[in-house]
């Protein structure tokens, strides 16, 4: 398994009607921390420490909560804003 990231609970529901640009600037971000978490649990399926506490991401014209769930190697958004 390779880590990746998701809408949670859709993509439709957290960012449908959202500007194009900006969907793509929160997508990019997303992909970044996606590649951060892979390096930083090598074995992530395999990990048994507690999964860090959701957090924030700022990006140019908005911002998106998220969380990271390290034993299925994904983040998932879970809210996204647009200012």
């Amino acid at each position: 398994m390779s880590w990746e990231w998701e809408y949670d609970p859709s993509e439709e529901y957290l960012v449908g009607g959202a500007d194009p640009g900006f969907v793509a600037q929160v997508e990019a971000r997303a992909d970044e921390l996606a590649r951060a978490a892979a390096a930083l649990y090598l074995e992530g399926s395999a990990y048994q420490g507690e999964n860090p506490k959701s957090a924030t991401a700022h990006v140019p014209g908005g911002m998106f909560e998220y969380l990271i769930v390290v034993r299925h190697e994904r983040i998932y958004i879970r809210q996204v804003t647009v200012y």
